[in-house]
């Protein structure tokens, strides 16, 4: 398997004037330019699903549109969008998210690319390797591989090259399970063989875009959780994984307040050098539920911040601002900036065949899909 590049190359992402180093600060041309934040987007995932049922999206003025064109009318420039090997039928396959980032592309978008190396769902709690897939580590790794760099590959053919590729869906547990797990029922944590799939995912990345400069982000779930954030990143440098930026999923009702993040970023960007993205985040504008499907927040007592943000459309708002004003403040303009997760699900698909929307109440539309003020967070200024 050939060696991942240098990590002292330079890596470049021109939206935003996103500029990285082998050390992952910003360089002084790109601090000399930015204006705001470097990254606003939104993972959009669901979006083909949701206009199959039915759903349309109109923006603050009662326009309609579609929901990307009207999240990078407002300010956003990046698109997050995930990818399943073989999920349910409808669900994000390869050549969905290939329609996605033609979209993505035509609204002036910039492409965050999330594959969960998983059939379906992949986060801290599950992360099976797909069913078609070796089991063994060595066949494992080179599918790893092939498969990621076919992918990014694909994405260059027609038009829509990824910009910054995410190694793995919230790989705080380890990824493709039990191979790669960290934290199994029985045995030691397997930290040398996560390693492996993190580079050969990272290989393959590299060779798929084939010398254009392509920015690796690690993301976990830890977001306000300073000890747990280094107990990772410390094993992954010591391991010496490459990537460039640290990504965190980020919500309040599971990972502490603002301040709590804050104090993460701060701390890691200090003791990593590498800027912080805000991979995922979302705040309840209502306790409503829209579908009949319990929603995962139901109660505002678990908003560590709920005095300052109530679960209002105005609450919301604030609460996005807030979360600018953090990463706006991260020293060195490593505070890249931030993805909404899937801000555009309201009631119309589930999260698997059957079932609903546990989140309709997070988003940034309203149940009849008319946005909602805390869309002005992506702003550019």
């Amino acid at each position: 398997m050939p060696s991942p590049l240098s990590r002292r190359s330079v890596f470049a992402a021109a939206a935003g004037g996103l500029v990285l180093s082998g050390t992952g600060t910003l360089s002084a041309q790109a601090q000399g330019k930015r204006q705001g934040l470097s990254v606003r987007g939104a993972d959009l995932s669901f979006l083909l699903q949701l206009e199959e049922a039915g759903v349309r999206y109109r923006d603050r003025q009662g326009r309609t549109g579609t929901a990307e064109k009207i999240l990078a009318a407002a300010g956003a420039n990046y698109q997050r969008i995930r990818v399943w090997v073989d999920p349910p039928e409808g669900y994000t396959d390869r050549e969905r998210a290939l329609a996605l980032g033609r979209r993505a592309k035509r609204a002036g978008l910039k492409i965050v690319l999330d594959p969960h190396y998983c059939d379906f769902w992949a986060d801290p709690g599950k992360h099976p390797i797909p069913a078609g897939w070796p089991t063994e580590l060595p066949a494992l790794a080179e599918k790893v591989r092939t498969y990621t760099r076919d992918l990014i590959r694909a994405f260059a053919a027609q038009g829509t090259p990824v910009d910054i590729f995410q190694m793995g869906n919230e790989i705080t547990a380890g990824i493709l399970w039990p191979v790669g797990q960290l934290y199994p029922a029985e045995g030691p944590q397997r930290w040398s063989e996560f390693a492996t799939l993190l580079k050969a995912g990272i290989t393959g990345a590299r060779q798929g875009s084939a010398g254009r400069p392509l920015p690796v982000m690690l993301h976990i779930d830890r977001g306000g959780k300073l000890e747990d954030t280094r107990w990772f990143f410390d094993n992954i440098t010591e391991l010496d994984v490459p990537f460039d930026i640290i990504g965190q999923s980020y919500y309040p009702m599971w990972h502490g307040s603002l301040a709590d993040l804050e104090a993460n970023l701060r701390d890691s960007v200090s003791r990593y050098r590498k800027p912080v993205l805000v991979a995922e985040t979302s705040y309840p504008w209502t306790l409503e539920d829209g579908d009949g499907y319990e929603n995962l927040i139901t109660d505002d007592s678990a908003l560590p911040d709920v005095g300052r943000f109530p679960a209002t459309e105005a609450g919301q708002a604030g609460y996005y601002e807030a979360l600018r004003k953090v990463l706006a403040g991260i020293p060195g303009g490593r505070g890249l900036g931030f993805l909404a997760w899937e801000p555009a699900w309201i009631p119309g698909v589930g999260w698997e065949p059957g079932a609903g929307a546990p989140n309709d109440n997070l988003t940034q539309f309203d149940f009849t899909g008319r946005a909602l003020a805390s869309i002005r967070a992506y702003r550019r200024p």
